[in-house]
């Protein structure tokens, strides 16, 4: 079996050493760095399972590097922060993170948390087949594409992962405990729900102020409006 590989970006070599200790005594494989240019590169020339990123990193900060992750792949990335302000968390999120942890931490949690995620990236819905038709809407699950009046549409792992659950339950209101506990697991804020529906509305939506797929129903969470053809 493959070994699970991580790039852990941090301008702290004494963490990345204590990071990569404790991961490779779980039988990960670990790539360290110091810089977001060098994280950039990494993630455009190698195979990651997952990105552990500082978000304080020298010249290219942690997010920028997220935003420059986000154009080449969906690899699954933890942040890592020294400061906990949900303006940061928000940040981090709403730019395609999928997870936050606030400095100090202890190794075994960060470690923890990426086992969570490389269970839910790899329990993607990209295994059952079958094309989902909104008409102007197509999902594709076992090819794990959307398309939106015919041109595809890029999306994160998480985004797509949200929009068919919700597309695969019609009808049905879900909070955002409910969704997070669905798409993300135990591990996070239920608040990065409202950010990943509004970025795949900016994505899918003909008219994003005007939702015609996913509705918010006030004071309760979010549904899902079409039934597939």
């Amino acid at each position: 079996m493959r070994q699970p590989q991580i790039l852990v970006a941090d301008d702290e070599p004494e963490l990345i050493e204590i990071l990569t200790d404790y991961f490779e005594a779980e039988g990960f494989g670990v790539v360290g760095v110091e810089t977001g240019e060098e994280a950039v590169a990494r993630v455009q020339g190698g195979a990651f399972d997952c990105v552990v990123l500082d978000v304080m990193l020298p010249g290219m900060s942690g997010f920028e590097v997220c935003r420059k992750i986000r154009a080449v792949s969906d690899v699954p990335i933890l942040f890592l922060s020294a400061r906990g302000e949900d303006a940061d968390k928000i940040r981090g999120l709403g730019l395609g993170g999928d997870d936050y942890v606030t400095k100090p931490f202890s190794p075994p949690e960060v470690v923890a948390r990426v086992k969570a995620l490389l269970r839910r990236y790899r329990r993607r819905p990209g295994a059952e087949s079958g094309i989902l038709d909104f008409g102007s809407l197509r999902i594709d699950p076992r090819g794990y594409r959307v398309w939106r009046d015919g041109r595809e549409v890029p999306m994160t792992a998480k985004e797509l992962e949200l929009l068919l659950f919700l597309a695969r339950h019609p009808g049905q209101v879900f909070s955002r405990e409910q969704l997070y506990d669905r798409v993300w697991g135990d591990f996070g804020d239920p608040r990065t729900v409202t950010v990943h529906i509004n970025r795949i509305r900016e994505k899918v939506e003909p008219d994003p102020a005007a939702p015609r797929f996913i509705q918010t129903v006030r004071g309760i969470g979010y549904r899902f409006e079409g039934e597939p053809r």
